[in-house]
């Protein structure tokens, strides 16, 4: 795909080589029950910034990008660029969302979720940045809390800047498009992290969009941080303050493969803060931690919490 403006077509171009960005292992494992007995001393020693990632959710039914099963094997996620310049990627995404954000919309928080509201509540967390944009923490009751990818319930325009609720605007589509739904069959593994889920093209071309109530223009998307978009400077900045104010960082179900991950890990040990990864499976940062506890996340946190006696 290529855009008029040369300066487009390079944010693209490094959108596209974030997304493709492989993550191998390069980093031996800290033993179990040692990244375990040091993640309790760590927590003990004052309470720690927590960033979560995708393999948090994978529990509630909403998959990863780069894990095993990951979302990156089947399907290429849109960029801020086609959001702004292609109105048939933006058409193409819509359809999609209209189907599959049904899914993200009834997924419940999982046990790792909870996990962290306890450790938050006994005073053993700072706070909790999370890269998802599912609102799952804040639906499982995480308070001192940043979206720093934003999260899928609101809608912008990118011309006129409104901001819609994601249900009225769903309800919107729904009557601009009745019998739609009925006429997809739909299996739920599929759906994506950023809430679509692929579709034939015949069923993309008789997907109807509507406009922004304000300026009617058809140039919306869902209120979060695409690959090729900057994070809002207000949440790096409240972000930096979340870390400031914390003893460590304990990174959660990422591998850190984009930048604005990644980037606490590297602020962190410029403070001279510990550093911690619980994942599943390899991440950009594994070389540079001080604990790597390579888990599933879910069985980690009921270790966690024995072990803390919560």
């Amino acid at each position: 795909m290529s855009f008029a403006d040369p300066a487009v077509n390079d944010s693209h171009r490094a959108a596209l080589r974030s997304i493709a960005r492989v993550v191998e292992e390069k980093a031996a494992p800290t033993p179990p029950a040692e990244a375990l007995e040091r993640i309790v001393g760590q927590l003990g020693r004052g309470p720690s910034l927590v960033l979560t990632g995708a393999g948090v959710s994978t529990d509630s039914g909403i998959p990863d990008y780069r894990g095993p099963r990951g979302s990156l094997s089947r399907h290429r996620p849109m960029t801020y660029q086609e959001f702004r310049h292609d109105p048939a990627a933006s058409q193409r995404y819509w359809a999609r969302s209209f189907v599959g954000w049904r899914q993200m919309y009834v997924a419940e928080p999982n046990r790792t979720h909870f996990a962290l509201v306890e450790l938050e509540r006994a005073g053993l967390l700072r706070g909790l940045v999370t890269q998802n944009v599912d609102g799952l923490h804040r639906a499982a009751g995480s308070g001192n809390l940043l979206h720093l990818h934003g999260d899928l319930d609101t809608v912008m325009c990118l011309d006129c800047g409104r901001r819609e609720d994601r249900a009225i605007f769903d309800e919107r589509l729904e009557a601009a498009n009745p019998g739609y739904l009925a006429s997809i069959s739909l299996d739920p593994a599929m759906v994506n992290p950023d809430g679509d889920v692929t579709l034939p093209q015949e069923a993309v071309d008789r997907f109807n969009m509507v406009g922004c109530v304000r300026c009617g223009s058809r140039r919306l998307k869902p209120d979060v941080v695409y690959f090729g978009e900057p994070v809002p400077q207000h949440r790096k900045q409240d972000a930096a303050r979340m870390l400031d104010g914390a003893a460590s960082l304990l990174v959660v179900g990422s591998s850190l493969a984009v930048m604005s991950g990644y980037r606490f890990v590297l602020d962190a040990q410029r403070q001279g803060k510990a550093v911690s990864v619980i994942n599943g499976g390899p991440g950009r940062a594994d070389h540079r931690v001080d604990v790597l506890w390579r888990t599933p996340v879910a069985p980690a946190f009921d270790a966690l919490l024995d072990a803390l006696s919560l």
